[in-house]
């Protein structure tokens, strides 16, 4: 049985910031995640804080990324990119990666794995 009505509860706003800088740290540095890198601009702050803000809200949280962008619609903001099947396995693997190297519990891991599949297929937009 779940302990956490959401992953919001589990981690809240800064469980979420942490997550999501070690993503971008792990997209910075590994090479094995370079083409997603080369998709992001030289200073990963502004996508930080806004792959932050749109998460929290994701997970249960305050809607900040609506508040402040009017639209959580992510096709949009994805659309200059070429996003297929690779791609999205990228970030899926990163996200994972992030998950486990901070040490993020097995229930909450669980609990993310799926939806942050289907997250990233839905801004997929060729094969």
């Amino acid at each position: 049985m779940e302990r956490y009505e959401s992953p919001y509860i589990a981690l809240g706003s800064q469980g979420i910031k942490t997550l999501v800088d070690q993503f971008y740290d792990l997209m910075d540095t590994s090479p094995y995640y370079a083409q997603l890198r080369k998709m992001h601009a030289d200073d990963l702050s502004g996508i930080r804080n806004k792959l932050s803000e749109y998460l929290i809200g994701w997970m249960g949280g305050p809607q900040l990324y609506l508040q402040k962008y009017g639209s959580v619609c992510m096709t949009g903001p994805h659309a200059a990119f070429r996003i297929g099947p690779k791609e999205t396995e990228l970030w899926v693997e990163c996200m994972y990666e992030a998950m486990e190297s901070i040490g993020l519990e097995k229930e909450v891991q669980i609990m993310l794995k799926d939806p942050l599949a289907r997250l990233a297929d839905n801004v997929r937009n060729c094969d």
